[in-house]
């Protein structure tokens, strides 16, 4: 399978993930958006020399992988390039600030080594937090808790049609890329003369099968109006989901829970 393929197939995961049945993905989708921007609100406001208080947090994302059976392992095998380019950035840490702050046995800890580790922890947390969000919920009800938060519906209906047409974008760039390599069968990757030209056919052919999606979409009824506004409210469950995230972040970030427990123990 090359790359496109995997891409493609990658694509339609996510939407077959999100509509599996689970409590989380019979939430309200604008419950989860609210909890998921506390979540990375409180998470990003911890002291960058205090990487215990971000390790707290992840309580509350175990919480939904569980709930939400979502796989880690796929979680960071769709995500290792965006952790990479996170690890990468906090390293710059160490090199600006050289303070010796404490010492584990010979190894000097320095201050920004100290931050280094909290922005990576803080970085890796935010985007697990996001990847947990989008994977229980979807593009399309994504877009729902948009509507519900009263943003314009046309910014929503283009964000929805990028998303859709990235599959027709692949697919474009993968019949080009076909047709070019039956042509050059012993040629590793396009000739430089050749590059302009596909870039144009690329776009050409794009913008038509766009223009046939949409026609296609109005032709069945498609409005922005009615579409993103089939789910209204909060009932019983969203409810108590979105007062037991809630509760559970605010405790982890403004609690030490740990040391409250180490603390019964020692006194007992």
């Amino acid at each position: 399978m090359n790359k496109i393929d995997y891409a493609i197939m990658e694509i339609h995961h996510l939407d077959h993930e999100a509509k599996k049945e689970n409590i989380l993905t019979r939430i309200n989708p604008l419950a989860k958006l609210i909890i998921t921007f506390l979540y990375i609100i409180l998470l990003t406001s911890i002291d960058r020399y205090k990487p215990q208080q971000c390790i707290y947090m992840c309580i509350y994302l175990i919480l939904i992988k569980i709930i939400g059976e979502i796989s880690m392992k796929k979680c960071i095998k769709r995500l290792k390039v965006i952790f990479t380019i996170v690890l990468v950035i906090g390293i710059a840490n160490p090199i600006i600030n050289r303070n010796i702050v404490a010492q584990i046995g010979k190894i000097p800890i320095s201050s920004g080594m100290i931050s280094m580790t909290t922005l990576m922890i803080k970085g890796c947390f935010a985007i697990i937090a996001s990847y947990f969000f989008i994977i229980t919920t979807g593009m399309e009800n994504f877009c729902v808790a948009l509507r519900m938060i009263h943003i314009p519906g046309v910014l929503i209906t283009v964000i929805l049609l990028i998303y859709r047409y990235i599959i027709v974008f692949l697919k474009e760039v993968q019949r080009i890329w076909t047709a070019y390599s039956m042509r050059a069968p012993n040629q590793k990757g396009v000739n430089f003369k050749a590059w302009g030209s596909m870039i144009g056919s690329l776009m050409i052919r794009s913008i038509d099968k766009a223009g046939n999606v949409y026609d296609s979409m109005e032709l069945r009824g498609f409005n922005p109006d009615t579409f993103f506004d089939k789910k209204n409210g909060f009932c019983e469950i969203d409810l108590i989901y979105f007062i037991f995230s809630a509760a559970v972040i605010v405790v982890i970030r403004y609690i030490n829970i740990f040391e409250m427990i180490g603390n019964v123990f020692v006194f007992q």
